[in-house]
């Protein structure tokens, strides 16, 4: 059985106040980005690698010692898209650095998306896999914030490993309890998406799992609003979002305990 099969046997199988109602709401609610029903490929190397070399040779980058190097990161055998992004490196030092600075774990959390990952003006395929790996950076350092802002600013029709790109879109959208643009990212990975990792669908298998468990105002809900509260801490984000999720929780303990209260006095008289 496939693992779109066996999710959707194990998700019917639960039924768990509305789950099923929840996760059908978000098949049946059209997606702003277009739906392309199994033709998200990731690009071959030959396809990805004439890509690139025509980016190269865009921003005039061809010169015999960078081809030299170019050369030599096609003929590793590497992943298509960490060789993409080592290209994207070689023939743009602005490229380099971002990448550089996102996956330096010593420095702090960037607060913004590199403005030229929206720069219209930029070629798609430059922009569109910088923006993925940025996303793809940040994602494993638990920043899901920027991750989602970079990564909305393209579409997975544009980036050589679509898979990757809603893989760590949907990662990010449950980690923000995003739970229905979640459940979208999660349906396009497994319906649409071709050639997925194993690792990236058992992972989106169990986010789809827990979101089913998911209920408004109970301790649940707390307890991930403190986990996400905690994450922000640790990256220094103690900031006025931070203070808002802090008094939600706070605020909805005080209703818990009011409640148990109140059930106390019931019973005792």
């Amino acid at each position: 059985m496939s693992l779109r099969a066996t999710l959707l046997a194990v998700v019917l199988a639960i039924p768990l106040m509305g789950g099923n109602a929840a996760w059908a709401e978000a098949e049946r609610t059209p997606a702003k980005e277009l739906i392309s029903f199994g033709t998200l490929r990731a690009l071959g190397p030959d396809e990805a690698r004439g890509q690139a070399l025509a980016w190269l040779k865009g921003v005039a980058k061809a010169d015999a010692a960078t081809v030299k190097s170019f050369d030599e990161i096609w003929s590793a055998d590497r992943p298509v898209l960490d060789r993409v992004v080592q290209t994207l490196a070689l023939g743009d030092a602005e490229a380099a650095k971002i990448l550089a600075e996102a996956r330096d774990l010593s420095r702090p959390a960037p607060t913004a998306v590199p403005q030229v990952l929206k720069d219209r003006n930029k070629p798609a395929f430059y922009k569109a896999n910088l923006a993925l790996a940025f996303a793809k950076a940040l994602s494993n350092r638990r920043i899901y914030e920027e991750t989602l802002e970079a990564l909305k600013a393209v579409k997975p029709e544009q980036v050589v490993d679509p898979a990757t790109y809603l893989f760590h879109r949907a990662v990010a959208e449950h980690a923000l309890l995003l739970k229905e643009q979640a459940n979208r990212t999660i349906l396009r990975l497994l319906d649409d998406a071709v050639d997925v990792p194993d690792r990236y669908k058992m992972v989106s298998v169990l986010m789809a799992l827990d979101m089913q468990s998911w209920r408004e105002k109970d301790l649940g809900e707390i307890a991930r609003k403190m986990d996400n509260v905690e994450r922000r801490l640790e990256l220094a984000r103690g900031g006025p979002q931070t203070q808002k999720i802090q008094k939600e929780v706070v605020a909805r303990l005080d209703e818990l305990i009011k409640q148990l209260e109140n059930q106390q006095k019931q019973g005792g008289s």
